[in-house]
């Protein structure tokens, strides 16, 4: 008697045929492929182990989608040939949301893999009006300003993401909103230096996240990290030119956030405005801690080591009291060369709640050109260094502030 999985194995492989039969009769036929996407996906979707193929050597143009599940276990979305969204917001349906284009919904155990790409055809959308950059100095004109994330996963578990290169998304690459067990290998992301807010990874009260073997060059943070996550492994990463890699922002409009247990390790970040951030808004409550950067080499970036708990996006933020706690932070290893535009360390923390337990082990920062910067800044913070750092930081503070020795405070 054939054994049950070999009969499960060849369903599947008849289904992925027959999936792939549909997408390339779709390429060939029409420019619109969304529903053929959403039949495939939704015949994927009932059969355990399934595999969408998008085939090699074929376009294929997705209007904005939401694959929704719950699906059966091992579902296998394999892109060998192109997506693609509409071109710019004049192609964009107008029924369709413009906030995001591909979205998983409710997905356990979910590959998405292949050598394929993704084309997110995102040069009209940077050149929306409202865009910062196209204002005289830095300022925005009116009108709608929504662009799409390219993929975005949400309430979602069991994912892998491998081999994808990723190119010119309209906002975020990739967001994973309350997900857990996230795995991401070897992708390849780009979009130009100045094209806005197209971060590379961008993860929200998502957790067991690993983030490997990876290369990302892009117009904002090539990670972000934001409220929520805890458990991150990002280890073997190439960064730039970018924004670097971000814990932040938290605590906006006076929000609680909690990010702990981070690792960020073996690395290279060049050509960047940041290396490794802690960026907090003013009023917010909270915590990070537990964070660890090392073995990070950085190749001309302007702020290699910055905490900032004063992010403001104009010049009316005012200071307050509360402010996110920001405490066990490691800096171990971090070594190469910084824009003498601005310190190569800064530690700008809150009046009213200090960074404390910051510690520098084995860094040594050198200026890209020109003269040594001997000037690491720092404003209520207190740590140890382990080792001599280059150039010296003497502006940390010994101990632990007397504020804080009996504050039964309850940050996370």
């Amino acid at each position: 008697m054939e054994d049950s999985q070999d009969i499960a194995a060849g369903q599947n492989k008849i289904l992925a045929k027959i999936l792939n039969d549909e997408l390339e009769d779709a390429a060939v036929q029409i420019h619109d492929d969304t529903d053929a996407f959403k039949m495939a996906w939704e015949t994927a979707c009932q059969v355990n182990s399934a595999v969408i193929l998008v085939p090699y050597g074929f376009k294929f143009t997705i209007q904005s989608t939401i694959f929704t599940g719950p699906c059966q276990g091992g579902l296998h979305f394999q892109v060998d040939g192109t997506l693609a969204p509409p071109d710019g917001p004049d192609s964009w349906p107008q029924k369709n949301s413009k906030r995001q284009w591909l979205v998983f919904y409710r997905i356990n155990e979910m590959s998405l893999v292949g050598g394929g790409a993704v084309d997110g055809r995102g040069e009209k959308w940077w050149d929306l009006p409202c865009k910062p950059h196209k204002g005289i100095n830095g300022t925005t004109l009116p009108g709608s300003c929504d662009s799409p994330i390219a993929i975005r996963f949400f309430m979602s578990s069991n994912l892998t993401v491998q081999g994808l290169r990723i190119k010119n998304s309209p906002q975020f690459n990739f967001r994973f909103d309350n997900c857990k067990n996230v795995h991401i290998i070897s992708i390849h992301i780009t979009a130009p230096a100045l094209s806005p807010n197209t971060d590379g990874i961008h993860i929200e009260n998502t957790n067991n996240v690993e983030i490997y073997d990876s290369v990302i060059s892009n117009g904002d943070d090539c990670i972000s990290i934001g409220s929520g996550c805890y458990d991150v492994d990002i280890r073997n990463v190439t960064c730039g030119p970018s924004h670097g890699i971000s814990i932040g922002s938290l605590g906006n409009h006076n929000s609680r956030a909690c990010v702990s247990n981070i690792t960020v390790r073996d690395s290279v970040i060049k050509v960047s405005d940041n290396g490794v951030r802690i960026k907090t808004w003013q009023g917010g409550s909270g915590a990070v801690s537990g964070i660890t950067f090392s073995n990070i080499h950085m190749d001309n970036v302007r702020n290699p080591i910055i905490i900032d708990q004063f992010y403001c996006l104009t010049k009316d933020c005012t200071n307050q009291t509360s402010a996110v706690f920001v405490s066990d932070i490691l800096y171990e290893n971090i070594k190469g060369t910084y824009n003498i535009r601005s310190p190569p360390m800064h530690f700008a923390c809150s009046d009213s709640v200090p960074c404390t337990n910051l510690t520098l082990s084995d860094v040594e920062l050198l200026p890209a050109q020109g003269d040594l910067v001997l000037d690491p800044f720092c404003w209520n913070a207190y740590g140890e260094l382990q080792t001599l750092t280059i150039p010296p930081v003497s502006c940390l503070i010994e101990g632990a502030p007397r504020s804080m020795l009996h504050n039964e405070m309850d940050y996370c």
